[in-house]
């Protein structure tokens, strides 16, 4: 592996490409706290539905919400139990087809501590999550490809934002430094002097991986024996040119795969010192997301888009991780949500609180565009129409052309209609 440093096209507005962020609750099993208390179950699902059932001491009554999936991880015997495999074809298939159609793309994962968000995107080796699993289908799908005229190009970068200050996962982390967050006025947010590696195969991007895991801020909590300190973000960079003659294009997709830290309460967690610390910031960033996505579902509300007045102000800037995920959050992305809930009754305040988050991320509408120079763009696609007018003309050259109708025989047709015009006139004269 070796940093590079990549040039990157300016990318191409369409505007059929509008879609809502996809949103997906998954329900993990009882854990061993929660058995230990006694805990029920107060979760139920059922195809799309997710039903919060009533509250300990009945104040709340049933809540029921409705997302593009609902995943039951709950009890494995359940006919509708939903594995690490149907978690990714749902929803890493998806991103797979996106990229190589030259989108960007994101998956984030959000829920309380101990949630199960780290066990959705990285998984055991055993039973491996969205994270690699989808780089592994990536490099499947190149090896799959026999066209000499199409080339590919992965890289990777890897980062954690911790107490509110962005460091590289990949990187030397015994020197502890703090990057930069900047903005590109066409690309959007990036990470100043953030090391980016160029990857072969998935044997090489797995021990980069697990080597930024092993960098990562973990610590133990009441409610998480290995509970994320940081929000972890691991994106991939895929490029690919398509040679037409003397003519290449290219494309270049991102794809952000976030791990954001759980939202927590310092009387649940037992949070003190250094952990208490990091969990205001872990809710500070976590509630600026949550002010950011209010503000981009009303933004994206048809209603209030018809209302004159100021453009919405989206605080993007109020936090890191925010900033970070302006394009993945109502810009050029096309973006799903995992929302990771406890069923334990125990946690219910919590389990309400995700769900809520989970309903207002799904109203929110990104503008994805296809990431090609559009001087290329325009070169392929008249090159596209010349070919297509040239089939046309020789197949119309082939084709044999019909006999006309003789001009006597319409002459004929025209007289004997005089005539029998004539006739009828001299019978109502009589």
């Amino acid at each position: 592996t070796h940093p590079t440093q990549h040039k990157e096209p300016t990318p191409v507005f369409c505007w059929d490409t509008m879609s809502a962020v996809q949103v997906a609750v998954r329900c993990r099993p009882l854990n061993k706290r929660e058995l230990a208390l006694n805990s029920k179950i107060c979760v139920m699902m059922q195809n799309h539905e997710t039903v919060l059932t009533c509250n300990e001491d009945g104040s709340e009554g049933n809540r029921q919400y409705s997302f593009d999936y609902s995943f039951w991880s709950c009890v494995k015997d359940d006919a509708h139990f939903a594995d690490q495999v149907a978690v990714f074809e749902s929803l890493g298939r998806n991103v797979l087809g996106n990229i190589f159609d030259g989108f960007n793309a994101c998956i984030f994962a959000y829920g309380q501590t101990g949630s199960g968000k780290s066990y959705s995107m990285m998984g055991p080796q055993d039973d491996k999550g969205i994270i690699p699993r989808l780089c592994e289908s990536i490099f499947q799908e190149i090896h799959k490809n026999d066209d000499p005229n199409i080339s590919y190009k992965v890289e990777v970068n890897y980062m954690e934002i911790y107490n509110e200050k962005v460091r590289d996962l990949l990187g030397d982390v015994t020197s502890n430094k703090t990057l930069k967050v900047r903005e590109h006025k066409v690309l959007g947010p990036y990470v100043e002097g953030l090391t980016q590696l160029a990857v072969k195969d998935y044997e090489t991007i797995m021990r980069l991986m697990e080597e930024g895991n092993r960098s990562r801020t973990v610590a133990s909590t009441n409610m998480n024996a290995e509970s994320s300190r940081s929000h972890a973000v691991f994106s991939i960079v895929f490029a690919q040119q398509h040679k037409q003659g003397d003519a290449v294009t290219e494309k270049v997709s991102k794809i952000g795969l976030v791990d954001l830290a759980g939202s927590e309460r310092a009387d649940s967690t037992g949070a003190r010192g250094a952990r208490l610390k990091e969990g205001a910031n872990i809710n500070k960033s976590l509630t600026t997301l949550g002010k950011v996505i209010s503000a981009l579902a009303e933004a994206s509300d048809p209603a209030n888009k018809k209302k004159k007045g100021k453009e919405a102000y989206i605080p993007y800037r109020d936090s890191a991780l925010t900033w970070l995920l302006k394009e993945s959050l109502g810009g050029n992305s096309k973006t799903a949500m995992i929302a990771a809930i406890s069923p334990a009754d125990i946690n219910y305040d919590e389990t309400l609180s995700t769900l809520r988050y989970a309903d207002r991320a799904k109203q929110i509408v990104c503008q994805a565009i296809v990431n090609e120079d559009p001087n290329a763009k325009m070169i392929r696609e008249l090159k596209e129409e010349l070919a297509r007018l040239q089939q046309l003309l020789e197949t119309s050259r082939a084709t044999p052309k019909k006999k006309k109708k003789k001009p006597a025989k319409k002459k004929a047709e025209g007289e004997e209609g005089e005539e029998e015009e004539g006739e009828e006139e001299e019978e109502e004269e009589e």
